[in-house]
């Protein structure tokens, strides 16, 4: 895909502008694909299924062709708007990055959500005999006629608490960091509500609330591991009410599409 070709998939009216920048990603359970920027994209690429492949020659094309064509955007942007970019300090505007990164990183939400996805691996990680278990069990009681529909919801219900929690089991780090670290993005919004941390932390914050839910779950279906669970919960929940508190605001953000739907062309 050239700059022409991107300009043009851009102006589509049917993309939601900005809609990409507060998801979490899933694209799979999203029901706004079909009207966003980043999927169409991605949608352009799956015809070469070779450019998903890290040991492909066609991945690192892909990765140097994406790289240039927004080199060659940015350029275009600054000279619309009068900016030389050759002006701009770039190792001290690197060195200020890295300090605001180093300071994001030992801040006790960063911290906390870091401690949080290594208790989750532990937790998955000491108890993969028990779900095999669980499974086999399932089949068996399936097997012999025993309440077939609460052992397939049983089921569902197992699988999609352990997909959810492993989609954000990281992500909330990535995003809590996104938060703490743009107070210069911030900067452009001039807005209390509608700026860029707000915004992160409550994509962070939805993938709290769904964590929750999705670990409250597996509290019911294995109680023999209800002290380790609540742990875990205790532990999200504190990191949930310090976001609240650092970003009061966020949960008013109104992200693009998924906040907005009455507002939708």
């Amino acid at each position: 895909m050239d700059k022409e070709d991107l300009k043009k998939l851009a102006q589509n009216p049917k993309h939601i502008p900005g809609i990409y920048n507060y998801c979490d990603r899933w694209c799979e359970r999203c029901s706004f694909t079909s009207r966003c920027l980043n999927y169409a994209m991605r949608e352009e690429d799956m015809d070469d299924p070779d450019s998903s492949d890290i040991e492909s020659k066609a991945f690192w094309k892909k990765i140097e062709e994406s790289l240039t064509l927004a080199m060659e955007m940015l350029q275009e942007m600054a000279e619309e708007q009068g900016i030389n970019l050759n002006d701009i300090d770039v190792e001290e505007a690197a060195r200020e990055h890295e300090r605001t990164r180093e300071a994001a990183e030992s801040h006790e939400l960063s911290q906390a959500a870091n401690q949080y996805a290594d208790m989750a691996e532990s937790w998955y990680e000491a108890n993969k005999q028990m779900f095999k278990q669980r499974e086999k069990d399932l089949k068996t009681e399936l097997s012999i006629g025993l309440e077939q529909k609460k052992l397939i919801e049983e089921a569902k219900s197992i699988v999609d608490a352990t997909e959810v929690i492993a989609w954000y089991q990281h992500q909330i780090y990535v995003k809590l960091m996104r938060a703490l670290t743009n107070p210069e993005i911030d900067e452009e919004f001039e807005d209390e509500i509608q700026n860029d941390s707000n915004g992160s932390a409550k994509v962070a914050l939805i993938g709290m609330d769904r964590s929750i839910g999705a670990w409250a779950r597996l509290h019911e279906h294995f109680p023999d591991q209800s002290d380790e669970i609540l742990d875990i919960l205790l532990h999200l929940d504190r990191l949930r009410k310090k976001t609240e508190k650092t970003f009061p605001n966020a949960r008013a953000f109104k992200r693009p599409g998924f906040d907005t739907m009455n507002n939708l062309p």
